[in-house]
């Protein structure tokens, strides 16, 4: 695991964005921890999060030439990571995010930002159905450009509807690859360094065991 990695998920932990115990998740799961990127809410805390997207998409190796965040999580995401990837990597990066419905007046259109061409990256922060991700590839496609990757804040690496997980779905359904800045195994490796107890890390130990891929 990375330095940047550590230093998120201490962040992350900290402001309750990560919380350890019991949660029932959408999908009726019992699970010992929740995520929720909604917690990224201020100023500093989101810039915490786009250095980390930023850092993900650097150490990724991946060529691309728009950044492209789904309404309506993935516009903070795109904005913020932009700037991060402009002032702490050089790495001048246009973006774009599209509207839930297409604008009839004014420039019009359906995405706001910088126009898709040629490789788009896409940001979010989870992928869990992949509906928003199918979205974001129609319309990248419909504008003539061409979905490089999907990069998000955690990789859950469960189960879904099969012995796939959700970000595999992707994987193989739009033949993409898929970063992320934490996996499961990411914050099991973080509880087994100390950083919370054992019973905590027993808990997503026995998680991974019943829904890991």
């Amino acid at each position: 695991m990375h330095d940047y990695q550590r230093d998120f998920l201490r962040f992350a932990t900290g402001i309750g964005a990560l919380r350890f115990g019991d949660f029932t998740l959408k999908s009726g799961r019992q699970s010992p921890y929740f995520f929720n990127a909604g917690g990224f809410d201020t100023g500093a805390r989101l810039a915490r999060l786009a250095r980390a997207y930023a850092q993900c998409i650097v150490n990724s190796g991946l060529t691309f030439d728009v950044l492209y965040g789904p309404a309506y999580k993935g516009i903070p995401l795109a904005a913020a990571t932009s700037v991060m990837l402009a002032t702490e990597h050089d790495r001048e990066t246009p973006y774009a995010f599209n509207r839930k419905e297409a604008k009839d007046h004014g420039e019009g259109g359906l995405i706001v930002g910088t126009p898709l061409a040629g490789r788009v990256l896409i940001i979010d922060d989870v992928i869990t159905a992949g509906t928003s991700v199918r979205e974001s590839v129609e319309i990248i496609r419909a504008a003539g450009a061409t979905p490089a990757a999907v990069v998000i804040a955690l990789d859950r690496q469960e189960r879904g509807q099969d012995a796939r997980s959700a970000v595999d779905e992707v994987r193989e359904t739009f033949g993409i690859p898929v970063y992320s800045i934490l996996t499961l195994a990411d914050l099991i490796t973080y509880l087994d360094e100390g950083a919370n107890s054992e019973a905590v890390a027993q808990a997503m130990r026995d998680y991974r065991a019943a829904y890991g891929i």
